[in-house]
């Protein structure tokens, strides 16, 4: 299934991998997450970075410094990339602490499932009933699917980073959906994985 256009997401997979080539970067966001789960493609990138890939970025490409969302933004081919910095942003928990719960992955530093999992929770709170809201989602159900997380690790995270809160977010968005079939989950399949989610929680 798709959830984007396939023409913007090889698009944007390509460019994800340009970047790859000639810049240091945590990758997060859905990009991060259909590399643990291969599911649904994305569209935007999203990573984290230091000062230095920042000035490198900036000599290439139009940096857009985003105030309010704490973030920088680049556009290249009409993909929207958010960059977010040590000191600066909070994609959920600070940018300079993501780096110490990192794996790599298809080549690429992405978060621990776990973290990411809370960085996809930031964003889910942030865009609630809008498309990309159901699209991050679809993303955290698809991690829950595919990835045996380590709830306890995960636990221990929100307490460190004072998000506890998001512990009840999670139940109330597995009570909320029924079916999910972007990621091929029938009714019968998502109860069953709901169930075995929750008694972890």
């Amino acid at each position: 299934m798709q959830y984007y256009h396939e023409l913007v997401t090889e698009k944007s997979f390509k460019i994800l991998q340009d970047l790859k080539r000639q810049y240091k970067f945590i990758l997060i966001g859905g990009w991060a997450v259909f590399l643990y789960t291969h599911s649904l493609k994305s569209k935007d990138i999203d990573l984290v970075i230091d000062y230095d890939v920042l000035e490198k970025l900036r000599e290439k490409f139009i940096l857009i410094k985003n105030d309010r969302l704490k973030k920088y933004e680049i556009v290249i081919d009409e993909i929207d990339i958010d960059l977010y910095l040590p000191f600066y942003s909070n994609p959920g928990i600070p940018a300079k602490e993501i780096e110490k719960y990192t794996q790599i992955l298809e080549g690429f530093t992405v978060p621990k499932p776990e973290v990411l999992l809370v960085l996809k929770q930031k964003a889910y709170f942030e865009r609630l009933g809008s498309p990309k809201g159901e699209k991050d989602k679809i993303d955290i159900i698809s991690l829950l699917k595919s990835v045996e997380l380590d709830f306890g690790f995960y636990k221990k995270i929100l307490k460190k980073y004072g998000l506890e809160d998001y512990l009840d977010g999670l139940r109330n968005l597995l009570q909320s959906v029924t079916k999910i079939p972007e990621i091929e989950l029938n009714q019968f399949q998502y109860v069953r994985l709901k169930e075995k989610i929750l008694k972890q929680l």
